[in-house]
């Protein structure tokens, strides 16, 4: 029995208990992960009728927005389209209170919609899956938890999140430091308090860019620790007036529609011009425009600024001198203007008054490259030329982004193999939502798909409703195990590579190819083809009844048929079936 061996490997005293009681519970789909993910798939799984449990590691709902709770945490996706779209009663309802939403008001909305559609009775909470088997024989995932509980399900969907296993350093001396340690993305749930305090911020990604020039109005004094200076372009965050938010509502589907139809989800269309068909004057103003409004859609203001050097070079040298000219120390410009990678190569920052907070007299920058970190002492941090006296260190040193958080239960498909083992070379998947020897496993927005490249929001939709289709699908014509084709998945990696390596994504180290945590595989891991692609990539894998889906009437164990061969996909080449995706897909900014 799969349950036996489950418990025969992890934490036994849990498991002899919940054995000895029978405690195993039966479901229909286990969905692992309450955030917008996972909250999402809940829904379209609902809808197809479906007994369903979410099981969430944390206290509460909410996942990277539950607990990245950091001073200025704040989407970079404008809010009216960092939000559900399945119901026109939610849109018209709820009231945003600014064009990128802050973290506390996100939270507000999510547990709204968890309440508002009954989601919380389906969702049991401080329950961490540890492992999970398939059992090849009954065709069911056999999933154990944290808490003591057994669960065997049908189904086992992955909404863990991209950005949910956070890197936590490990310092020479730090568990010497006498003061308060803390991590972005685990911040304190009571009230940290910054006055009169010496802080500082190591990292300066995202979160870090954010919670400098609230953390600077605050301490006495704050030093950030910068390795690789950062692109950012301003937030042009504003308060949305009722008149704005009546325009939107009266639109939201036309909003909508111009979002998935978009490269980025994000409703900015791309530039029809190459940036370097324009004249300097034309690019200064088209490039201003942007500046002043666009946020991160700033990358889509010519449709090569990702696809050519020269083309990003403009965009990179106008930012360079925003950049520039507000800070006001020349030695300090210098450390903090980007010139190492193109823009956007890695994920850009949207921050509000990051650089201008360099001009306080609290504020120091330490480059670790120039300065690298010795040590932490009692008293602080020691670096190559001193030792700077702190009461307070922040690491906002980022993410395992795409796979952490996939790679951190045991997952165990069939032969005893394990994901860990099929990805050890990076992940393997077919349209970024399965992999070959785990049946019945879907992944949500993970590696292979737009995932963070796109407008998470739009792709964890699209990708929901995709899973619920197809498990309809299978329902109607009597299928039990459903298994991605190794033909399959060796030509979508391919297709994969083909389209990042069009990009300037992989002139640069980053979270996208893995170089961000050491020992980590050196592969691109999201979908450059675009939103748009991608969903016709779908539409078609659907209509051609789920081509490089293996499908069977029983589990191949129990000596199951096969409905379906991957819709022929298992029986064509590679090279052939990536050529024919090529043909179907949009360009990264086209």
């Amino acid at each position: 029995m799969i349950i036996v061996q489950l418990i025969g490997k992890v934490q036994p005293e849990f498991w002899a208990r919940a054995l000895n009681s029978m405690a195993i519970k039966e479901v229909d789909v286990i969905v692992v992960g309450a955030g917008f993910g996972g909250l999402r798939a809940l829904h379209a799984l609902r809808q197809q009728g479906k007994k369903v449990q979410v099981i969430e590691a944390s206290e509460d709902v909410g996942g990277v927005w539950h607990h990245n709770g950091y001073p200025g945490a704040r989407c970079d996706v404008e809010s009216y389209d960092y939000s559900y779209s399945f119901s026109p009663e939610l849109e018209q309802q709820w009231v945003w209170s600014e064009r990128y939403a802050t973290q506390p008001e996100i939270l507000r909305y999510i547990r709204h919609v968890v309440e508002r559609f009954d989601m919380r009775k389906d969702i049991r909470f401080n329950c961490r899956m540890e492992r999970a088997q398939y059992d090849a024989q009954g065709g069911r995932w056999a999933v154990a938890c944290s808490d003591g509980s057994l669960w065997s399900a049908h189904y086992l969907v992955l909404a863990v999140g991209q950005l949910s296993s956070p890197k936590t350093p490990s310092l020479p001396g730090q568990d010497k430091f006498g003061g308060q340690i803390i991590h972005s993305a685990l911040w304190p749930k009571e009230p940290v308090s910054f006055a009169g305090k010496r802080v500082a911020i190591i990292g300066t990604g995202s979160s870090g860019m954010q919670m400098t020039p609230v953390i600077a109005r605050q301490a006495a004094h704050l030093t950030v620790f910068q390795r690789t200076p950062n692109y950012s372009v301003p937030a042009a965050n504003a308060p949305v007036s009722p008149e704005e938010d009546r325009q939107v509502k009266a639109n939201y589907r036309q909003r909508r529609e111009q979002a998935w139809n978009s490269p980025t989800g994000l409703g900015f269309l791309p530039g029809k011009k190459s940036a370097l068909e324009a004249s300097p004057q034309e690019r200064a103003e088209v490039y201003e425009a942007a500046w002043s409004r666009l946020g991160y859609g700033f990358a889509l203001t010519y449709f090569d600024i990702l696809l050519n050097k020269e083309a990003n070079d403009t965009a990179a040298e106008f930012i360079r001198q925003k950049i520039a000219s507000v800070i006001e120390k020349p030695q300090l410009r210098e450390k903090l203007v980007p010139r190492d990678h193109a823009f956007a190569a890695r994920r850009p920052s949207v921050d509000d008054g990051y650089f201008q907070a360099f001009n306080r007299d609290n504020v120091q920058l330490v480059d670790v490259r120039e300065t690298p970190i010795v040590e932490l002492t009692a008293s602080g941090i020691r670096t190559q030329t001193e030792e700077h006296h702190l009461d307070t260190i922040i690491f906002a040193t980022g993410f395992d982004a795409f796979t952490g958080s996939l790679l951190k239960p045991e997952i165990i498909g069939r032969e005893g193999l394990t994901l860990k083992q099929k990805w050890a070379a990076g992940p393997v998947t077919h349209l970024g939502v399965g992999t070959a020897g785990f049946p019945n496993l879907f992944v949500l927005v993970g590696p292979g798909s737009p995932s963070l490249l796109s407008n998470v929001m739009v792709s964890i939709e699209e990708q929901s409703d995709w899973f619920a289709q197809m498990i309809h699908f299978m329902d109607l014509h009597g299928v039990r195990e459903v298994e991605v084709t190794q033909a399959a998945e060796q030509a979508w990696v391919a297709h994969v590579n083909a389209r990042a390596q069009e990009t300037l994504y992989l002139t640069a180290d980053s979270y996208y190819n893995g170089a961000e945590v050491a020992g980590k595989p050196r592969v691109f891991m999201p979908y450059t083809g675009g939103v748009r692609g991608y969903r016709r990539l779908l539409r078609k894998c659907a209509d051609h009844g789920y081509e490089g889906f293996a499908m069977r009437d029983q589990p191949l164990d129990s000596g199951g048929q096969i409905l379906n061969s991957g819709a022929g996909v298992a029986d064509v080449a590679p090279r052939d079936f990536a050529a024919v995706l090529v043909g179907d897909a949009d360009g990264v900014q086209r």
